[in-house]
């Protein structure tokens, strides 16, 4: 669960350090307080879009971060992620400066976005203010469907995607097998072409590094009786002259060494010397074997010629250079092999089958799944529409047989009937914006209390709601509460009544005239001047602060 949020310089936030405990905590406060900037800074700190608007006027830079207790889920992936563990808690922070620049940690470790994101989904469930406007489309109707299956079987998600990836495999295949029966000719005619070209390329026969080889060769060749001619001329005057320089240097090192007997001082330079000496011992040895290698070869030559000529022309017919003449050759005997395998129009469709066979199998075993999850959500969002003063009101997932897609084998569809003796219509024909609002809550509870997300954040998900529906949703929430940390961003005073831990969310101004929201813990006395404050607006009177106190008592 959320143990502590700390926020620094976020929005109109200046400094603000919060502590959560177990059970249903409501934040309230006049609108534009800032109850849902809490919520945007968790979500940064849980790897959510960060940029310079965040950061406070005047600030250098905005900091939140946010510590949990570790689940076993989570405690695991920082293992596997490298993160320490030791003190049992995941401390998440992030920075964004104001230029737009971001920074991430976990647990004192840089960390990307990503990672915040990945671990964040372990911990934290966040239903959005908006989250009804959502559920009018199909897409997320869809995937909503499959994040209840995945409940309950923790494959199921893996077979969603899996079920994409085959689709994909498999309509590639398809189209492969369609473009060569729609140009078969054209294919042909490549095929030919390509098999010229690849044959005379392997009668040449370019190698990796060839051309550098050669080119090295080339040069030695072309050269060779200058070569030979220094090479002779160093060794003469080295050891072969008749006052040669080994021999000389031989000699005045042989009188040095016998002048250190009379002054030590000349051993630095001996030892200078002595080095020399057998350094031009090397290189007479290198000169004569050199000498030995070295050959006038005009035959060789004029083979290197004419092999530098054949790779030097096919390289300007391939528009290529010579050094990569065999990449181009490569690629040409790639092109070949996948044209003849497009040409085998039996074998094509063998293929094309078999991907189809592999794509059914999973994508069958996810509308098994969405079978089973359809009834029991229908059932439970059924139930709960019952509490929210929805009487004989009816839920359902219509799963529609269709063409087989990426998303697997049918359409998805919430259906609702408002009340008793009508027919379930599709949500985004049927339902008004209370309406609308009442189911969308009811998923939210339903789905949220079948996860093992241990934090829960309803951001105002009660718009449209009020009286003595209110007053369910409170209870529901408070009952969600019970096995899970609940937060929830709220205006009604029947679900802040309901709360186990209240604060206050207020905007005030710093001695520099700059606005900033406060948050205050409440105790009994200022709960109930708060309730009495949504209830009644600004007139607090003693009748509004009786009505608190039944609230809150009841």
């Amino acid at each position: 669960m959320l143990r502590t949020l700390t926020i620094r310089d976020f929005v109109i936030v200046d400094a603000i350090e919060l502590e959560f405990a177990h059970g249903f905590t409501v934040f309230t406060g006049e609108t534009g307080a800032g109850k849902s900037i809490l919520i945007d800074a968790l979500q940064l700190a849980l790897g959510g879009r960060g940029d310079a608007s965040m950061v406070r006027e005047g600030a250098a830079k905005a900091d939140v971060t946010a510590e949990f207790a570790l689940t076993s889920p989570a405690s695991s992936w920082l293992l596997e992620n490298e993160f320490p563990n030791d003190e049992g808690v995941a401390l998440m922070r992030r920075v964004i400066d104001n230029a737009g620049r971001s920074k991430a940690w976990i647990n004192g470790i840089t960390a990307t976005a990503a990672q915040l994101r990945e671990l964040g989904d372990m911990l934290v469930d966040i239903h959005g203010q908006h989250a009804h406007q959502s559920l009018l489309k199909l897409d997320a109707q869809r995937a909503l469907l499959d994040n209840q299956s995945a409940v309950r079987d923790t494959s199921a998600q893996e077979d969603v995607h899996a079920t994409a990836a085959a689709w994909k495999a498999w309509r590639a295949l398809v189209r492969q097998r369609e473009e060569f029966e729609n140009d078969a000719r054209n294919v042909l005619l490549e095929r030919e072409r390509l098999e010229w070209q690849v044959t005379e390329l392997d009668k040449l026969a370019p190698k990796a590094g060839e051309w550098a080889e050669i080119s090295n060769e080339h040069s030695r060749l072309s050269h060779a009786a200058s070569l030979l001619e220094g090479a002779q001329e160093a060794l003469q005057a080295i050891s072969e002259a008749d006052h040669p320089i080994l021999s000389q240097l031989s000699s005045l090192n042989a009188k040095l060494g016998k002048l250190v007997d009379v002054d030590s001082q000349l051993q630095a330079v001996l030892d200078c010397m002595e080095p020399a000496r057998i350094q031009l011992q090397e290189a007479v040895y290198a000169l004569n074997n050199y000498i030995d290698k070295v050959e006038l070869d005009p035959d060789r030559l004029r083979e290197v010629d004419a092999r530098m000529e054949a790779l030097h022309s096919a390289a300007r017919k391939y528009r290529t250079t010579p050094e990569e003449l065999h990449e181009e050759h490569a690629a040409l005997k790639t092109r070949l092999q996948q044209l003849a395998d497009a040409s085998d129009i039996d074998g094509l469709r063998k293929q094309e089958e078999k991907a189809r066979e592999a794509y059914m199998e999973v994508a069958q075993r996810v509308s098994h799944r969405r079978g089973a999850a359809a009834a029991m959500l229908g059932s439970a969002v059924t139930g709960a529409m019952q509490d929210l003063s929805m009487s004989g009101g009816r839920f359902e997932v219509a799963l529609t047989e269709g063409e087989p897609g990426a998303h697997g084998l049918e359409q998805v569809e919430f259906l609702v009937a408002g009340h008793a003796g009508v027919a379930a219509r599709p949500l985004a024909k049927v339902a008004s914006g209370g309406e609308l609002a009442r189911i969308s809550l009811a998923i939210a509870v339903i789905t949220a209390s079948a996860t093992i997300t241990p934090t829960l954040i309803f951001d105002e998900v009660d718009t449209g709601i009020g009286g003595g529906v209110a007053e369910v949703v409170g209870r529901l929430l408070k009952r969600l509460g019970q096995a899970r940390q609940v937060l929830c961003v709220t205006h009604l005073p029947q679900v802040a009544s309901q709360a186990n831990q209240h604060f206050q969310v207020a905007k005030g101004t710093t001695s520099e005239g700059r606005t900033v929201s406060r948050i205050d813990v409440l105790d009994t006395r200022a709960r109930v001047e708060e309730v009495a404050r949504m209830l009644g607006g600004i007139e607090i009177t003693e009748t509004t602060r009786k009505h608190a106190r039944e609230l809150l008592a009841s």
